[in-house]
């Protein structure tokens, strides 16, 4: 049997250390040659020799330094020499070979640097003598195993999961379901890993299954079976008569493999889909991948329903570096300069302290934030090492005792079973990776097979059980992860049950399923020093929720933040990727936050890289705190103005099952039997008529003499419809409105101009579009209404200024802001403002209509889209941003948008001051 590729890296790493100071050709070539050829097990004299006389095509003679026929030709030169020659040499040597003698591969060395030349596949790599170990596959053709040609060349990536979800959805097919088919992908996707990166013989399981199981895929599952079982048997105790391929394969152990599960059935195509994956290179496996793999296989209703949503690396960084890794890679560096005798006792101090370092991702789903985390810690930890044996570390002995590391550091909780066992698995993979990187590192090779540690991963839901039953508080040094995103409408009665408990909301509030988690890790830490670093949706940091949960973190956890992420846009590595807008918040004890600023990362492209700002604290809202007398300060949703506005409304709500409202044909054949029931057939304008143009119409019959209704049949019917869908609803107050049929839920239907705001507006616009409609328009319940609006208060409710108060505190819809009356309108701090300054805003909210109507065939929908908007339009509105700027702020105006909210976030602190002051409770006074 041929010899490990284990084996080989080993004796490649004692071979460059041997040679390290080779460089004269004519005194050390067949030496180094006889030496090299040693490591694979070959007598060089019994496949190649030295000095082959060559006659060239130029008539000149040559000497092969050493040729291999049909194999290998070696021009060797003294080190420093130049390979461009050497290539050249080689070539013509190759030319000059017969037909039957031409070998494959060249090689062209000066025994320091290395360059191989596949010419079959016109291909090549580089490296130095020290990188011979990393690159020992690249010389399987000298023990007759030649690269083969996988289907994916690149690193394994979202591709690979796909290969994956073929074979998932062929067994699926086949009737082979449940937890027996997730199962049997983890050990899968891990035996694929295993055949590329070491742990096993390499292609070995490539070979079981292209030559060992039959093209109609009949004992495919037989093998497999057999292959799971031998993988989970130690080599002592597995049988005399095992079939000696399967003898190949070591044991594993870590109980991935213990379980039986039931067989998969294959045919022809569901092989061929195993092959594929199998043919796949799988060596630089991204731990993505398991993220991916868990997501491309899924149900997306079972997907929305659980809130699972994968990370990227870039993402899952986002949270771990200032929550953890920036802090001890600075402390790393800052011994790394440090000089004299103690350096290296406080190397080793600080590599026990990664080592005793403990987390806990209570919603870790396929375990991508433990595994990233591992990499890096591990990776810190090998630079450690070097550090600490410096020249010396080629002569350590065993390389296998330097790691304090390993994978039982790390605890997650998750609901479901399946990723449960992907993050399991994908940690020994990680583990397996960064071995070899530290035995890259020292010239050796070692790996923890069989497995003798396990991550400490718990499927049950973490809602149901004490987080210190897992991993107690004390013990705990950071809690993580990016927990479901679930929204209040899509909860279960579980989860929300669950959000009420936690949080002592009756009825759970508005509050995102994400809360649950942040709230139940600020009561996990108060028993230890644990630090805090969720993903959540930015809907925690806007609209109704941030007076909901903050309180609660700020007052009953003891909390603030540390670091945050500002809004930036999601980004997955899978199939049916999530498409929504998250934050970033690091959370720690308030006694330990502030002493040297908190971090805040501001994205000024929700798609592209953040600014960073060390600043004196972080509100909710996620802005600095500096000007803020109360740092904690929330925004309520306010009943009435607490402003200088007047009242705001909505438009009308039908609740008509959509049997009033009208399009033209079905107006124009109403107005076509029935003619006098023009005047009660209205313009109906919502939200994306306002912004986008369109024409709809709605019955309003308010006033309409009851003759006209009984007369005209098909208003007759319609007016019956609504009845009917009224008195079906399930809701107390819709019955009751079935005994009113000819009106509204909500009656909104202005006689005068008046102004109107969409409920919604897109994320991208820099500017909410507002404007006047007239009679005889109903607005829609989509539009938000203000009577008898003038043009200082349009001019005040389009500025920059409001804008940006609409972006810090509205909820959202998706990514879209979501107006809102009591949050926004409500709430929105208004400069005071003298008579003549109140007539400079009309005119320069009246500069901002004029330009619009330069511009009368663009719908606002275009005329306020980023990418289109007119410069004369843009101009008007930065000449009345400038002016709002300096009329809260008379010298200097703002100069972004953070200052804008950080400034009127003051100003709301002082306007609801007095209404605080006015709600607390006197004191008796004591006799």
């Amino acid at each position: 049997m041929r010899l490990s590729w284990n084996e080989l890296r080993a004796r490649a790493a004692d071979f460059a250390r041997e040679h390290t100071n080779d460089a004269y050709e004519q005194g050390e070539a067949q030496t180094f040659y006889e030496e090299f050829f040693a490591i694979f097990g070959i007598k060089r004299r019994s496949v190649a020799r030295y000095e082959r006389h060559v006659d060239k095509l130029d008539n000149s003679g040559g000497f092969i330094d050493l040729f291999w026929p049909k194999v290998l030709l070696v021009e060797q030169k003294s080190e420093g020499r130049d390979l461009t020659a050497a290539r050249s040499q080689a070539l013509g040597y190759f030319d000059a070979l017969a037909e039957h003698e031409r070998p494959r591969y060249l090689l062209l060395c000066d025994f320091q640097n290395w360059e191989l030349l596949d010419l079959d596949r016109d291909e090549e790599v580089r490296f130095t003598l020290s990188e011979l170990p990393q690159h020992i596959d690249d010389f399987g053709f000298m023990l007759g195993v030649h690269k083969r040609t996988f289907r994916e060349q690149d690193p394994v990536n979202v591709e690979a999961s796909e290969l994956i979800g073929a074979v998932h959805d062929g067994l699926r097919e086949s009737g082979y379901v449940g937890d027996d088919l997730d199962r049997f992908l983890v050990r899968v996707v891990f035996c694929l890993f295993a055949d590329d990166t070491g742990i096993f013989e390499r292609e070995s399981l490539l070979s079981l299954l292209e030559d060992r199981t039959t093209p109609d895929g009949a004992d495919t599952g037989m093998w497999l079976d057999h292959l799971f079982t031998t993988l989970n048997t130690p080599e002592a105790e597995r049988s005399r008569n095992l079939d000696e391929d399967l003898l190949a394969f070591p044991f594993v152990d870590g109980d991935l493999f213990a379980e039986r599960i039931r067989t998969a059935d294959f045919d022809s195509n569901l092989r061929n889909a195993l092959l594929n994956a199998a043919r796949f290179d799988w060596s630089r496996i991204s731990p993505a991948i398991f993220g991916a793999l868990f997501q491309s296989v899924m149900n997306p209703d079972h997907r929305r329903a659980v809130g699972a949503h994968y990370t990227t690396e870039q993402n899952i960084l986002k949270v771990i570096e200032p929550l953890f890794l920036d802090e001890l890679r600075s402390e790393f560096e800052r011994i790394r300069q440090q000089r004299g005798r103690a350096r290296s006792a406080r190397l080793r101090e600080f590599q026990r302290k990664l080592g005793q370092l403990t987390f806990l991702d209570p919603a870790c789903g396929c375990g991508n934030f433990l595994i990233i985390a591992y990499r890096e810690l591990r990776q810190l930890e090998i630079d450690v090492l070097i550090e600490i044996h410096g020249e010396e570390r080629q002569a350590v002995q065993d390389v296998s005792q330097l790691s304090v590391m390993n994978v039982d550091q790390f605890y997650g909780i998750e609901i479901l079973e399946f990723p449960t066992r992907i993050a399991e698995t994908a940690l020994w993979m990680m583990d397996h990776i960064m071995n070899v990187r530290l035995s890259e590192a020292f010239g050796q090779y070692f790996s923890r097979i069989p497995l003798r540690k396990s991550p400490h991963i718990h499927n049950q839901d973490a809602h149901e059980i004490d987080w210190n039953d897992i991993l107690p508080a004390d013990q705990c040094s950071y809690v993580y992860g990016n927990p479901p995103f679930v929204g209040s409408k899509f909860q279960t009665e579980l989860q929300r049950s669950q959000i009420q408990r936690v949080a002592g909301i009756r009825g759970g509030g508005t509050l995102d399923y994400v809360a649950a988690w942040l709230i139940v890790a600020g009561e996990y830490v108060q028993k230890g020093e644990a630090k805090i670093g969720f993903v959540a949706t930015n809907s925690v940091t806007q609209g109704e929720q941030v007076a909901q949960l903050w309180p609660i973190l700020y007052e009953r956890c003891d909390l603030k933040i540390m670091f945050a992420h500002r809004t930036f846009e999601w980004g997955s590595e899978a199939r049916g990727r999530a498409h929504v807008h998250v934050v970033v918040i690091g959370l720690d004890l308030s006694d330990r936050v502030g002493k040297h600023g908190s971090r805040l990362f501001v994205y000024e492209d929700i798609k592209g890289e953040p600014t960073e700002t060390v600043v004196g604290g972080i509100s909710p809202y996620l802005v600095d705190t500096s000007g803020l007398s109360n740092p904690q300060v929330v925004v309520h949703e306010a009943s009435t103005p607490l402003n200088s506005l007047p009242q705001m409304i909505i438009g009308s709500k039908p609740i008509d099952g959509g049997h009033f409202i009208l399009d033209r044909e079905e107006r124009e054949a109403i107005l076509q039997a029935c003619p006098e029931g023009e005047p009660y057939i209205r313009p109906f304008i919502g939200a994306r008529e306002f912004l986008q143009g369109g024409e709809r119409w709605i019955l309003w019959l308010r006033d309409a003499p009851p003759a006209v209704v009984r007369e005209c049949v098909e208003v007759r019917e319609r007016v019956r419809s609504v009845a009917d869908f009224r008195r079906r609803s399930r809701s107390p107050g819709t019955r009751k409105l079935a005994e009113t049929p000819l009106l509204y839920h909500v009656n909104v239907v202005p006689e005068s101009s008046f102004l109107v705001v969409p409920k919604t507006t897109s994320e991208r616009r820099e500017y909410l579009p507002i404007d006047w409609l007239d009679p005889p328009i109903v607005p829609s319940d989509a539009l938000f209404v203000r009577a008898d609006a003038s043009l200082d208060e349009f001019a005040l409710l389009t500025s920059a200024a409001h804008n940006a108060w609409l972006r810090a505190v509205a909820g959202r819809l998706e990514s879209r802001y979501r107006y809102s009356i009591g949050v926004v309108y409500n709430t929105f701090p208004t400069p005071k403002v003298t008579a003549r300054q109140r007539r400079r805003l009309g005119e320069l909210g009246a500069g901002v209509l004029a330009a619009r109507e330069a511009h009368s065939e663009y719908t606002l929908a275009d005329l306020y889209d980023p990418d289109t908007m007119p410069a004369d339009l843009r101009q008007a509105h930065r000449a009345l941003d400038r002016y709002v700027d300096r009329l809260y702020r008379p010298r200097v105006g703002f100069d972004s948008e953070r200052e804008r909210v950080e400034h009127l976030l003051a100003e709301y602190e002082k306007m609801v001051a007095p209404l605080d002051a006015a709600t607390k409770p006197r004191r008796r006074r004591r006799r």
